[in-house]
This record gives C-alpha cells, sequence and structure tokens, in this order.
C-alpha cells in the first residue's frame, strides 16, 4: 500500500474551486417560516449564523431565480445540537417557475449529540435551465416540537 502524511493546512481541491452564486442577489426566497434572529440570507452567505424557523413542523424554503440559471453544485449543511431527533428533507428544482418540480434528493438524517450534531450533503447535478430550487424539511419525522435549521445553502 501506498501512503503519504499530509499537513492538515491543506485545503481540498473542491474547495478552492467552486464559483458559489451570490443567490441572495439572483433570487426572490419563499418560506413558510422565519426566527428574525436567522433569517434565510444568513444560510445562503459563507460565514452566516444560519436560517431557523419560527415555529415547528414541516417548513419549505423556495428560491425563485431572476432568471434560469445553470446548476453544477449544490451544498447543504445542517447543524443540531440541542435536541436528539430525525430530520427528514427533499431538495427539488423547477425548470417553468415552481409549476412542476423534480427530485433531487431525500434524505433521512438522525441528530444525536454529542457524536452526530451535523449534516453536509454534497450534490453534483447537471441542472440546466433553473428557475426555482425548493426545499422541503420535517425537522422531526416523530412528529415533537424541533424547529427545522439551516445552517448552510450554496449553489455553484
Amino acid at each position: 500500500m501506498r501512503k503519504r502524511i499530509i499537513g492538515r493546512d491543506i485545503q481540498q481541491p473542491e474547495q478552492t474551486q467552486r464559483n458559489w452564486l451570490k443567490v441572495i442577489e439572483l433570487a426572490q426566497a419563499e418560506l413558510t417560516s422565519e426566527d428574525e434572529v436567522y433569517p434565510i440570507e444568513s444560510a445562503l452567505i459563507e460565514g452566516g449564523l444560519g436560517w431557523r424557523a419560527a415555529e415547528s413542523g414541516e417548513q419549505r424554503i423556495r428560491l425563485l431565480f431572476d432568471q434560469p440559471i445553470n446548476i453544477e453544485y449544490i451544498r447543504l449543511i445542517f447543524h443540531e445540537e440541542q435536541q436528539q431527533r430525525t430530520q427528514e428533507f427533499v431538495l427539488r428544482w423547477s425548470p417553468d417557475g415552481g409549476h412542476s418540480y423534480h427530485d433531487i434528493a431525500r434524505q433521512q438524517y438522525n441528530f444525536s449529540s454529542p457524536g452526530s450534531t451535523r449534516e453536509l450533503e454534497d450534490y453534483s447535478v447537471d441542472l440546466h435551465g433553473v428557475t426555482a430550487l425548493e426545499l422541503c424539511i420535517t425537522p422531526d419525522t416523530s412528529g415533537g416540537g424541533a424547529r427545522a435549521t439551516l445552517a448552510e445553502w450554496r449553489v455553484a
């Protein structure tokens, strides 16, 4: 077996090659709810605090692009340290202004402190003429009182 030791300060090549879109300049957001301390803009920019729903239950976030765009990469990061739960989300895209949607991913994840508090989802896609992205989050599949959160949503 061939091995080599690499320094911890070396960045992964994909991190430096992504040309993240400035979604807050290219799209309008529609949301089912929003905590005013954690607005959606915070999840769409690097280093933001992230988004959080103002109430429990299923939440929907739609990004409606001003002009159709092409998307090659989508990153979602969810973070939960306070409440153990099973979360489910569905990520969809639309070519026709939201009249029809096509699934990109459907995922369930267990948040369990201290070991499983962060979920990172990276999707390499080839989407042309995207007019809308939709993220539906069920924060607790057992129906508990958890509020949906989204640490980061990036698009390239």
